[in-house]
């Protein structure tokens, strides 16, 4: 299975535009014509949309009784994500699961969406298996 995209409804479509550009080397591509009247944008990544952006008030029927956890992205590439992290100046935590080889980066979109960045590669095994603390 594979999750085809992700909706986030957001208050300020600009700021988690250039967010998701910034961070995970989106690009804004084509809406069909019939979704177009409502404010938003599609975000692309190897030639399809995986996210999502539509606008918000935050009131009435938009404003959502549940809303998902979080949404995980599949990267490759830890070190590098990491230090592009640090240099944008964004707090993540660090999650790594030794049992089924994978590494795990928590970070927040402007508005407060849980992103989850995950990676399937080998890692130091001297570090504590979770590092929730934000860096």
């Amino acid at each position: 299975m594979h999750i085809d995209h992700v909706t986030i409804r957001t208050t300020d479509i600009d700021a988690t535009r250039a967010f998701f550009e910034t961070v995970f080397d989106l690009t804004v591509g084509e809406r069909p014509a019939a979704i177009r009247r409502i404010p938003g944008c599609w975000l692309y990544a190897g030639g399809r949309p995986i996210v999502h952006l539509i606008g918000s008030r935050g009131v009435g029927f938009e404003r959502a009784a549940e809303a998902i956890d979080h949404v995980g992205f599949r990267f490759e590439g830890y070190a590098a994500f990491r230090a592009k992290l640090d240099r944008l100046a964004i707090p993540y935590s660090t999650m790594d699961l030794a049992d089924i080889g994978e590494r795990r980066l928590f970070l927040r979109a402007p508005g407060g969406p849980l992103l989850e960045a995950v990676f399937s590669e080998p890692f130091p095994t001297l570090r504590p298996e979770n590092d929730h603390d934000f860096h």
